[in-house]
């Protein structure tokens, strides 16, 4: 018996010393929703990898997928535990909002599995109800310094929209919308007309609606290892403008180019294209995380402010830099009368789909 009571003292004892060293641990709590969808599954080792979080904290995932299969939740979360990562010191899955963003750090949301085939009015209505969701649940729950970042293919600058109404304690500077999906397809293009590797071509700028009417502005762009007729060091770059000579191609058939480029790789391979959106979110994060130089320009849906004369209260594309974890809109660009028009044209469309988000709002209240 004394052996026993000997060996349940040890026992307790060493339950003791866990729990207190648990208790000394801060880990980074990162959330994902629309977990169990491809982007994800890419998504989540991508996380884990040198660079993104430099600090190197442990870090505790929660992966959320409202109304999702619980049993394939529990699989996705066993696989992440059997990936063995040294920074990742617990993972849980979740399939509603009971614990939804408990004090997150860092929320991704890729929340889109409802936009197929449907009608914009039933869209909205169910996009302005998961978000006005989120956005109080963040109010409440989060880290008061969290960082969001929106991604998709639908309605993505309303989705920030509503998140920033709904939380409005948080600065809205924490609130984003990855753009640089879109902007590296963009450079791809590029790349392949001037015959060099995609990650030659850099500093394009993507203004308006990510998800909708956008223009890719290219007065800024640049290509490095570009063999022309004039070429200099490989480390010095040369104006994109000034090394493509065609300007219909630049006029007409590169926006439409880019315009197509997600939808022709989702019909090739007949998926999302989740590895590219993938790459795009962790440029954001390291970006945020200071993993990047102060002198490169990247692309972000933000809250307006007036800048550009664009109208305030709209969540709009535009270049910025990133310094110290903290970004800053970009002055330094000229916008000239085409420009204006078109940034014009997608302001109204933000507009639009604000207001359609606000009247179904009402109708559901």
């Amino acid at each position: 018996m004394l052996k026993v009571a000997a060996e349940n003292l040890r026992t307790r004892e060493l339950c003791e010393e866990e729990e207190v060293h648990s208790s000394l641990i801060a880990p980074l709590h990162i959330w994902i929703s629309s977990a169990l969808n491809q982007t994800c599954y890419i998504l989540v080792p991508m996380l884990f990898t040198p660079g993104v979080f430099p600090e190197a904290p442990p870090i505790s995932l929660h992966l959320l997928d409202v109304g999702g299969d619980e049993e394939e939740m529990q699989g996705l979360r066993m696989e992440i535990e059997d990936l063995a990562l040294p920074q990742l010191h617990q993972v849980t899955g979740h399939t509603d909002l009971d614990q939804a963003f408990q004090q997150a750090h860092v929320i991704i949301l890729l929340d889109d599995s409802w936009s197929d085939g449907e009608k914009e009015e039933s869209t909205a209505r169910k996009v302005a109800d998961r978000y006005r969701g989120y956005g109080q649940l963040i109010e409440q729950r989060a880290h008061e310094n969290v960082v969001a970042i929106v991604a998709g293919d639908s309605l993505v600058s309303l989705k920030c929209s509503l998140l920033l109404e709904n939380a409005p304690s948080i600065d809205s500077s924490r609130f984003v919308v990855m753009a640089t999906q879109l902007e590296y397809e963009a450079r791809a293009h590029i790349a392949k007309k001037l015959n060099v590797k995609t990650a030659d071509v850099s500093d394009v700028i993507v203004w308006g609606n990510i998800s909708g009417i956008s223009q890719v502005d290219l007065q800024r762009a640049k290509v490095f290892n570009y063999q022309g007729a004039i070429c200099g060091p490989s480390h010095l770059p040369q104006p994109v403008l000034e090394m493509i000579y065609e300007r219909k191609w630049l006029e007409s058939e590169f926006e439409s180019l880019v315009n197509l480029q997600r939808g022709t790789v989702a019909s090739k391979t007949q998926r999302p294209t989740a590895i590219s959106a993938t790459n795009g979110i962790i440029a954001v994060l390291k970006a945020l995380n200071g993993k990047t130089s102060t002198e490169e320009v990247f692309s972000l849906g933000i809250l307006s402010t007036g800048q550009f004369n664009i109208p305030t209260g709209i969540v709009f594309s535009m270049p910025v830099r990133f310094g110290n974890g903290q970004w800053s809109v970009l002055s330094d660009v000229t916008i000239g009368d085409k420009l204006m028009a078109r940034m014009q044209i997608s302001a109204d469309q933000l507009k639009t789909e604000k207001d359609l988000a606000t009247r179904t709002i009402k109708s559901i209240t």
